[in-house]
């Protein structure tokens, strides 16, 4: 006789960078042995790598890839994966920098939220004729970026590979008609003004958002801004 087959239970939702409605289930024990195994090293890359595996592993609905998410989109997902499959609450402590004690934190995961900055334009205007369109990097881009982080030319090919399009007076260029190395040095030809509007698109990325509020024993009210992954699962 064969051993009875265990369901699940399925839930939905909204990718934050196109608000596209999917389904998934909870990540299981072999899920979560995936996730121990990796966390027990220091390779964040192979972390990251992992925390996908798990994604792909829970996601129902069929026309979804991982690997084209955004960043934000995979924190997101993987927050409230972790919510519906261990729990919601997350205990954490904090050592406050002005009276320098230990402060015992609980973060709600239900209430974590993407927040999106008025400022974000993936318009960039280079000068008065060209421009360019930005799009959000795949996470496998942002990985390799953050994998080889010291070196400028991960940085430019991480800006090329975001490159939506470009424009000029005589039309719109498509990056995927010209080679890497094409894209690569329109990217650092660019002003250092037209550059320093790019890392704005980055850096005012939707992102992650939850607030903690306390008070330290010195009587001064704090708050603590988490705004990434590592910030919900190791501060201290």
């Amino acid at each position: 006789m064969a051993l009875p087959k265990l369901s699940h239970p399925i839930y939905e939702l909204a990718l934050p960078s196109s608000k596209k409605v999917i389904k998934y289930r909870p990540f299981l024990v072999k899920e979560e042995k995936l996730l121990l195994m990796a966390q027990s090293g220091n390779d964040t890359k192979e972390v990251i790598g992992t925390i996908k595996q798990v994604i792909n592993n829970c996601i129902l609905s069929e026309d979804v890839s991982v690997d084209e998410l955004t960043s934000f989109d995979i924190e997101y997902i993987f927050i409230k994966l972790r919510s519906k499959s261990i729990g919601n609450i997350i205990e954490l402590t904090y050592r406050d920098l002005e009276d320098d004690k230990k402060y015992d934190v609980t973060v709600d995961l239900e209430n974590v939220e993407i927040v999106f900055n008025e400022k974000h334009d993936p318009k960039i205007e280079i000068n008065k004729t060209i421009g360019l369109t930005l799009k959000y990097p795949s996470v496998e881009s942002s990985v390799n970026a953050l994998a080889d982080e010291e070196t400028s030319d991960a940085i430019f090919d991480l800006i090329g590979k975001s490159i939506e399009s470009i424009y000029d007076e005589n039309g719109v260029y498509n990056p995927k008609d010209y080679s890497d190395e094409e894209i690569l040095e329109f990217v650092s030809s660019l002003s250092i003004e037209a550059f320093q509007k790019i890392q704005e698109f980055f850096t005012t990325m939707p992102k992650l958002h939850y607030e903690i509020k306390y008070t330290n024993s010195l009587g001064n009210e704090k708050t603590i801004t988490l705004n990434t992954l590592n910030d919900f699962f190791t501060l201290g």
